[in-house]
């Protein structure tokens, strides 16, 4: 299991604590088979990685290791055996080199193969089949997603990675984190896609950001491309029910106080992120759907308890940059707040109006465009 990134992402740790010494840690008992098997070829495939990169010098990339081999026999076998299939795929990098879309990205051959092998044996053995990602950047899941039970997005943990990990995994504690970015259905759905990695195609020189304000999920609610996973999301082992918005003052004036009322629903304490979204006037300039604009995480809540959430809105957070004017504006006209577990799965909704345009910060406008270019527009 990768602990960190490579370059400036990598330290000099005391220890790694991998995924087999957690599972087991925690009291998991492993196929001892299928780990006196694992464990040789991965430290075999990680040692030809190593001199692979060697080669290359100081700033070569990582590359994905290879998946041992398992005929259907062997894994029908297993599936008997076993109670529950962990599956990891992972990724890593670093800087001097960018990601690329095959075998990266997306998913290589080798590791569909596998997925589709072990989620038919157990399956066919009516047996769970959970997916860890430890992974240092987003990757496909639409294609393979539904042909697992679960989904744990480890990212790269550090260095107590294998306990956290299994922490998770047997429900000693309930995940309460939240997508910091969107999973796209495809690269192509990105649209950064269109420009990067720049021009000449054969060996770009410069790169221009044509996305303007629709970067990441501002693209994708936006212009209502459907995402595999949408920013903000995030599971728990239990529910969250929200009610109860109310707003300080139906108009705006210095800043605005938001409570909503969440109550776990289900049948475990856990915690929630709770998130806000603003909706603004676009008469002086073009702009979002909507936007993060507040966020807070309640605390640790008993199946049946609730507890009241207040975000706060300040000029700024209404404000966009207006170039003509040199400044920060919040527009007037009509706002719409939207509450709720992630940026598509709004819970609450409430409304207020700013009744003039306010200059909230102003600014020189020392560094003008060396490159004219048109801005993306819905």
């Amino acid at each position: 299991m990768d602990h960190g990134g490579t370059g400036s992402g990598s330290v000099n740790n005391k220890h790694t604590v991998s995924l087999l010494e957690g599972l087991n840690s925690a009291g998991y008992q492993l196929d001892k088979e299928l780990v006196n098997l694992y464990k040789p070829h991965a430290e075999k495939e990680r040692i030809a990685e190593k001199e692979r990169r060697k080669g290359k010098g100081i700033l070569a990339l990582p590359g994905r290791l290879s998946e041992m081999k398992m005929d259907d026999a062997f894994l029908a076998k297993k599936a008997e055996m076993s109670e529950i299939a962990f599956v990891t795929l992972g990724r890593n990098s670093g800087e001097g080199g960018d990601r690329v879309v095959d075998n990266d990205f997306n998913l290589a051959t080798e590791e569909i193969e596998m997925l589709d092998k072990i989620s038919k044996a157990f399956h066919a053995k009516g047996k769970k089949v959970v997916v860890i990602l430890n992974i240092g950047g987003v990757i496909e899941t639409a294609s393979w997603k539904d042909k697992v039970d679960a989904i744990v997005l480890a990212w790269q943990p550090g260095q107590e990675g294998g306990h956290s990990v299994a922490d998770v995994v047997s429900g000693k504690i309930n995940p309460s984190g939240k997508l910091t970015m969107t999973f796209p259905v495809k690269y192509v759905d990105t649209p950064s896609a269109k420009n990067f990695p720049g021009v000449p195609a054969e060996n770009p020189k410069e790169v221009t950001y044509e996305e303007g304000v629709y970067v990441g999920y501002r693209y994708f609610n936006t212009f209502n491309v459907k995402p595999s996973y949408e920013f903000g999301f995030g599971k728990s082992y239990t529910s969250f029910d929200y009610s109860n918005i109310k707003i300080s003052s139906p108009t705006f004036k210095d800043k605005l106080e938001v409570k909503v009322t969440v109550k776990n629903s289900g049948k475990v304490a856990g915690k929630e992120v709770v998130e806000l979204y603003l909706s603004a006037p676009n008469k002086l300039i073009d702009k979002p759907k909507s936007e993060l604009k507040a966020f807070a995480k309640t605390k640790e809540l008993q199946p049946g308890e609730s507890e009241t959430i207040t975000l706060q809105l300040n000029p700024k957070d209404l404000a966009s940059f207006i170039t003509e004017k040199s400044a920060w504006v919040a527009e007037k006209g009509k706002y719409k707040i939207a509450v709720g577990a992630s940026s598509l799965d709004i819970k609450q909704t409430a409304e207020f109006e700013v009744n003039s345009d306010l200059v909230v910060e102003k600014v020189q406008h020392v560094f003008p465009a060396d490159k004219q270019f048109k801005d993306l527009r819905p």
